[in-house]
């Protein structure tokens, strides 16, 4: 379990692209949508679809893998503007995440606090910390642990447990 009693097939996981791509190359994607409620928002998904097909270790993610998610979220512009009022340094974020975390935001201020938001990116962490729900985060390492799923290859550092906490840490000390 990710969250006090919550059984595993009742934990919802919002996921930001960079982890549906992670979890894909590793070969964990089918094990952990097949055992939790993943999800994401619409602009994650599509971001994961479109790739970037040109880059060096380019990951095909197809409909068929986003097709396992237990929902795709979308964000309102109502949404997205009220998130960006209350964090006016989101607006760097790139729009995946940026949407991810107003859907996070929104979440909250309807009180719903039960749910793990994984990410690997340092910006999102930095964000996470502002917006108080730091401890929702959990590294695609520590998914794959409670749900006793083994990679086909090392994760990438940012996926990792030790990089959330040492990141976490830090921008909770300011620093």
């Amino acid at each position: 379990m990710l969250i006090d009693d919550t059984p595993l097939d009742k934990t919802v996981v919002l996921v930001d692209t960079n982890v549906i791509i992670e979890a894909v190359r590793t070969a964990t994607w089918n094990a952990i949508t097949g055992a939790m409620l993943v999800q994401t928002v619409e602009e994650c998904r599509d971001e994961a679809l479109r790739g970037d097909r040109g880059a060096s270790g380019y990951i095909p993610v197809e409909q068929a893998d986003l097709g396992r998610l237990n929902a795709v979220h979308a964000v309102s512009a109502e949404v997205r503007a009220r998130y960006l009022l209350a964090d006016s340094r989101a607006a760097g974020l790139d729009r995946g995440e940026q949407d991810l975390f107003a859907y996070a935001h929104d979440r909250v201020s309807a009180g719903n606090s039960v749910w793990v938001l994984c990410s690997g990116d340092i910006a999102a962490i930095a964000t996470a910390v502002r917006m108080g729900i730091a401890d929702n985060l959990c590294a695609l390492e520590a998914v794959c642990r409670v749900t006793s799923t083994r990679p086909s290859s090392v994760f990438r550092q940012p996926h990792l447990s030790e990089f959330l906490v040492r990141y976490r840490t830090q921008f909770r000390l300011g620093a």
